[in-house]
Order: C-alpha cells, then structure tokens, then sequence
C-alpha cells in the first residue's frame, strides 16, 4: 500500500512542476513579445532634431503633430500648418494648441 502512495506522491510531484515549468514559459515567452514589441517601437521611433528625445505624435484638431518627450517642442509636417491656420475661430490656432499641451 505505501508504494501506491508513493508512486501517487511523485506522480502529483511531477505534475506540479511540470506546470510550474510551463508557466515560467508563458512568462518567458510573454516577457520576449514585450520585449520585441518595445525594440520595433525604438528602432521605428523618430528623434528630436533639437535635443535627441523622441517624438511622439499627438493629435490637435484633427492634425496628426509631433511632440518631443525631452524638449517638448512641437514639430508640424508638410500640410500641418496650413490644416491648422485653415480652421476658423475666435482664438488663434496656436493660443488653441498650448492649451492644449498644458492640459495632457
């Protein structure tokens, strides 16, 4: 009878660690995604002409516009500028833009 308990102690032993296993490649594996994605994300990453940070692009008024996480400078592509200036309303559209920058 004490074999049978045993053999059952190994086998649920076993058991255990061969599901601790899998999930420590499941975290290996999900941590090597991450990872990848973050590598992309650098390499596709547009540097700051003034300062070397990175430009992350923000959407103001429907213009999609770039703003440096370092520096916070703001730089505008072809067309941008037009597509801001065309927009009437009572404030300028640069008075517009800075309140929103303040507020994110």
């Amino acid at each position: 009878m004490s074999k049978i308990w045993d053999e059952r102690e190994k086998s649920l032993e076993e058991e255990y660690f061969r599901r601790k296993e899998q999930e420590l490649i499941e975290r290996q594996r999900a941590k090597r995604a991450e990872d990848e994605q973050q590598e992309e994300a650098r390499k596709s990453a547009i540097n700051c002409p003034k300062c070397e940070g990175t430009l992350v692009g923000i959407s103001h008024e429907g213009v999609q516009i770039d703003r440096c996480n370092k520096c916070n400078g703001v730089w505008l592509d072809a067309g941008e500028l037009e597509r801001l200036t065309s927009q009437e309303e009572q404030e300028g559209w640069l008075s517009r833009m800075w309140r929103s920058l303040d507020a994110k």
